[in-house]
């Protein structure tokens, strides 16, 4: 048996030289940051200088552990930190899979590797027993599936032509494309290293068996446990279509007529007479196609389905598959074709594409990913870019050039701010109060800016853990009883630490130019909705104003969305304010 790792060093990767070298953790970031994406955090502001290009040699990309990476109940995960291509703030993204599991087992004593640098050529990072070496890529130009498949014997992150093209939403893929880091475009920054894959071999620790079961058990037993063992997330599909705030059709509607065909009825009709035993199906939740791929998550629905008119399952998961292999974030991807089929009904292209077809959606994909075209190329560094040069402002919404998730927040206005505040651009997994709000009436601007500080708070917290998303709420203390196994003190409770973590990052995002503009509501949010309960509803600026000035004042942050000097110190960050790499003309705070 193995035992419980230190993981208090980092292993760094420079790819320009092919050099490795292991090195110690500042006792202290371990203390305040913890792992995952608070450590990751903290290497990422010491690193870089603010205005680094995310496609440049001098951009990081870090591939995050947690102290306890592992052993936790749940999927294990890990965190890719760097800089994002699409928004050019902070950045940390997740995926779980068999990936994190052997990571974890080949860094025992590292946290993390942290890649700097740019290869010549294109390359492979082998990680195993505690060391890196860096091999020539024998995969590049292959998509995800195939390059997973070069390395039977080990376990795969890695690219597919997305990532290689430098699309701005690029995933990292596990599993053969099963599972991705998904948002933000970390994969176009691995593509611009000339890194194809990180092949990782190592068996994962077995530590801290009896402390894991009394957890998986709390999962099981949990409401969240038995809903995904049910319906995995598909039922998300029916949830958000129920209250009116399912993004349909380039959100033009908060409810979805097709949404049988693509929610938890139509995975129900496909499961009948099918069983799985715990062997077969350990995450829960499992049907397939008629194509025999495994049903996706109910962000596909929701992006791939509802958003594009498509209500016929197989075409929709077809449509999933066909990201998973080139490594597109679906979500970015969805809004991508959403976004051609208004500009080519608003007259801004020479082509014609429809909602309710897979095939254009298909085409469409494969055309971002070749950039070969004036379309497809500028589709391929996100909506917010191909606007800029095609014309067609606000026909979709984003955030920090971010495209935003299926929750329509006109059906619950706290989900405006979650997404305006979010530290990686428009996110559902930093804060969800849809989940609360949509069944508790209208919230005061007060009430919604707690909610959503108190989620992100705690998902910083959990994250720095690399908590499964889905396990977070059995962590009462949130991970405090796992760290208090193997010893590790922190600065502050950890409710303490992700506000830290979280004041950090949005330092970062200040220091790259970022403020209280944007942090703000999409136009198209401000247009009332065409149909279903919240028809008519809209989200107007004043109210919106209230809530992120509410929201600034509780977080210890000025009207512009700058962390005071006051909460600086108070979170012990003055150290990490390096007032020499702000904007010349930028104070934070004063």
């Amino acid at each position: 048996m193995m035992t419980v790792a230190n993981r208090d060093r980092m292993l760094h990767v420079d790819l320009s030289s092919a050099s490795v070298e292991s090195r110690p953790v500042p006792a202290a970031w371990r203390r305040q940051f913890v792992g995952g994406k608070g450590l990751g955090a903290r290497y990422l502001y010491d690193e870089l200088d603010a205005g680094t290009d995310p496609l440049g040699s001098e951009n990081v990309l870090l591939f995050m552990l947690g102290p306890v990476s592992g052993l936790l109940p749940g999927e294990t995960r890990y965190a890719a930190v760097t800089k994002s291509p699409l928004t050019g703030g902070f950045l940390d993204s997740y995926a779980g899979g068999t990936f994190p599991d052997t990571l974890a087992g080949a860094l025992q004593d590292h946290v993390g590797v942290l890649v700097t640098g740019r290869a010549p050529e294109p390359v492979t990072l082998v990680v195993a027993d505690d060391g890196a070496t860096v091999e020539p890529a024998e995969t590049w130009g292959k998509d995800t599936a195939e390059t997973d498949e070069a390395f039977p014997e080990a376990a795969v992150a890695c690219i597919g032509p997305a990532g290689e093209q430098g699309v701005a939403f690029a995933t990292i893929a596990s599993d053969g494309g099963e599972h991705h880091a998904g948002r933000g475009g970390a994969g176009a920054v691995m593509g611009a290293k000339q890194l194809k894959a990180v092949v990782v071999r190592g068996e994962p620790p077995t530590d801290l068996a009896e402390l894991r079961e009394q957890y998986a058990q709390r999962y099981r037993e949990g409401d969240t446990g038995q809903w995904l063992h049910a319906s995995g997330t598909v039922e998300t599909v029916d949830f958000a279509n129920e209250v009116g705030a399912l993004s349909t059709r380039g959100w033009e509607d908060g409810q979805f007529e097709g949404a049988d065909g693509v929610g938890i009825e139509a995975v129900q009709r496909l499961a009948a007479g099918r069983e799985y035993d715990d062997e077969d199906n350990p995450g829960g939740f499992r049907v397939q196609t008629e194509d025999g791929e495994t049903i996706p998550r109910g962000a596909t629905a929701m992006s791939l389905g509802a958003g594009l008119g498509i209500d016929d399952f197989d075409a929709v998961a077809a449509l999933g598959e066909t990201c998973n292999r080139l490594g597109l974030d679906l979500i970015s991807a969805g809004s991508a074709v959403a976004w051609a089929i208004k500009a080519s009904d608003a007259g801004l292209l020479d082509k014609s594409f429809e909602y309710g077809s897979p095939e254009d959606a298909r085409a469409l994909l494969e055309e971002i990913v070749a950039r070969e075209t004036p379309l497809g190329d500028a589709l391929a560094d996100g909506v917010d870019a191909a606007s800029a040069r095609l014309g067609g402002d606000d026909l979709l919404p984003t955030i920090k050039a971010m495209e935003l998730p299926a929750y329509d927040p006109r059906g619950a206005r706290s989900m405006a701010l979650a997404y305006a505040t979010s530290d990686r651009g428009a996110c559902h997994r930093r804060a969800l109060p849809i989940e609360r709000e949509a069944f508790d009436g209208d919230w005061s601007p007060e009430r919604a800016a707690a909610a959503v500080i108190r989620e992100q708070d705690q998902r910083s917290a959990l994250w720095c853990l690399v908590v499964d998303d889905f396990v977070g709420d059995v962590f009462d203390d949130l991970g405090a009883e796992w760290l208090d196994a193997i010893g590790l003190d922190t600065d502050g409770d950890l409710a303490t630490v992700g506000e830290r973590v979280w004041t950090l990052t949005r330092l970062f995002n200040v220091r790259e130019g970022i403020s209280r503009a944007d942090d703000e509501l999409p136009a198209k949010l401000q247009e009332p909705l065409d149909s279903g309960p919240n028809a008519g509803a809209a989200i107007d600026a004043e109210s919106f104003d209230a809530m992120l000035d509410a929201y600034y004042s509780q977080r210890g942050w000025d009207v512009d969305g700058r962390p005071t000097p006051e909460t600086i110190e108070r979170l012990g960050l003055t150290d990490a304010v390096d007032r020499a790499t702000r904007p010349a003309d930028t104070t934070l705070g004063e």
